[in-house]
């Protein structure tokens, strides 16, 4: 077998592969011999047909094994004896006819995971902001928490006032005709919550319990069903019930059903979190502007293979996460092309930074010992509250294994970089926009 590699360009590469003539006739012969022992052709016994007649008959079955088996089988031998880094499934491409007695030949295009020499990556100019601890954060926070444990119970006046939750009748009319969907019995509505066609809520306060009314208001030009967008109605109202909402004390009894201590101990607890949540954001922030700026000074190409991957990967952790909130793309506007479409840039992005990143690891000898990895998997299992055991057994796994040694490297050749960087720490208001947020303006 001849082979010859060839750059197409710095992320794909052609390999032209001549396989011998007698090769090919093996290959053939006992392709007719496997097809003759099941061959049913009309006038023989089954395993009888002479090989002539098989020939004749069988020939385009021949071909189509023989063809995949000498691709597959030569393809896959060339990219071991010449060490391609072959990242996508290769593009078979000009091949010759199959004829016994002769050469085959084949070009499989194939993309490849670029070589790269990190440059100008020491003494990066970064800026990182100072976190400024708000009070206010921690009050709202606390706010939130004693809304959604709020109760309801009936008002002991009758009539209706901002914020109640009132519980009503209604019917709703366009031109004097009662329209699809414009109707329900013992519908809550929250007063103040903007949940119901614009101008409707309002009207309600100042009625009494018991009472109806008729109220004007007219649908909006962007509303969802097309026959109401912009029609003036009318919907009968009756107020059947009127509750209003009981937020509970924040107290030391309310902060143990909360499973804090105390209130000072879980007002102590929200700032804890507060805190840590808001150093990770800004570290995360510092980290994205140093890959940003190695990627402004180390242009390259990426393979369509790993952007792909990279966006099915983003794809799936916020489909995931939309999951977790009862959401998902659909109800936030976005099918899957959309999405890929959206993200495409910031996939490119990510994937050339991660390549970066393994360039300098491998340029400047970074690498992880074992004793980091045993201490990342105690890492783990403390925070998921897991057997040690059980972690190592998962994470013995080549790829799972494989993926924390790229994770752990990558955090300390992002620590090197740091360490080799010129970090001005400035307020939240003075941080400069990324270059991917001025590209997007």
């Amino acid at each position: 077998m001849n082979v010859q590699v060839e750059d197409v360009s710095s992320i794909k590469k052609k390999i032209s592969v001549e396989v011998s003539a007698d090769r090919v006739s093996e290959e053939i012969a006992k392709t007719y011999k496997k097809i003759a022992k099941s061959a049913k052709i009309k006038g023989f016994r089954q395993g009888k047909v002479p090989m002539s007649v098989v020939e004749q008959y069988y020939v385009e079955q021949m071909q189509q094994e023989v063809i995949g088996r000498l691709i597959n089988e030569s393809y896959y031998k060339a990219l071991v004896d010449h060490k391609v880094p072959a990242i996508s499934d290769p593009s078979i491409e000009d091949s010759s006819e199959l004829v016994k007695d002769q050469p085959f030949t084949f070009e499989a295009h194939v993309e490849v995971k670029p070589e790269i020499e990190a440059k100008d990556f020491t003494g990066l100019e970064l800026q990182k902001e100072i976190f400024v601890f708000d009070e206010q954060v921690i009050e709202d926070r606390l706010t939130q928490m004693l809304d959604s444990r709020a109760s309801q119970e009936v008002a002991e006046r009758d009539d209706v006032q901002n914020g109640d939750f009132v519980t009503i009748d209604f019917e709703g009319f366009v031109d004097g005709v009662a329209f699809d969907g414009g109707a329900a019995q013992g519908h809550e509505l929250e007063l103040g919550s903007g949940s119901f066609i614009p101008g409707f809520e309002e009207q309600l306060v100042g009625l009494k319990r018991g009472e109806e009314k008729e109220i004007e208001v007219t649908f909006p030009e962007e509303y969802g069903n097309k026959d109401l967008a912009g029609k003036a109605s009318t919907f009968k109202v009756a107020v059947k019930e009127i509750k209003v909402k009981q937020v509970p004390v924040l107290d030391d009894e309310f902060a143990k059903a909360s499973g804090a201590e105390s209130a000072d101990d879980l007002r102590q607890k929200m700032a804890d979190g507060y805190q840590q949540e808001e150093t990770t954001r800004v570290e995360e922030d510092l980290k994205e502007r140093l890959i940003a700026a190695l990627v402004e000074r180390n242009e390259i190409d990426v393979p369509a293979t790993m952007i792909e991957r990279q966006l099915d990967f983003m794809h799936k952790n916020i489909t995931n996460r939309l999951q977790s909130q009862g959401m998902t793309l659909e109800m936030m506007g976005m099918n899957d092309d959309a999405f890929r479409s959206m993200y495409r840039e910031p996939a490119i992005k990510q994937v050339q930074g991660s390549l970066i990143l393994e360039a300098i690891g491998q340029q400047e000898n970074i690498s992880v010992d074992d004793s980091e990895i045993d201490g990342r998997l105690e890492e783990i299992a403390s925070m998921a509250n897991a057997p040690i055991d059980e972690v190592k057994k998962y994470y013995a796994g080549e790829e799972a294994r494989k993926n924390l040694l790229a994770q752990i490297e990558e955090e300390k050749v992002i620590t090197y970089l740091m360490g080799q960087s010129k970090i001005e720490e400035v307020s939240k208001e003075a941080l400069a926009p990324q270059p991917a947020d001025e590209e997007q303006e």
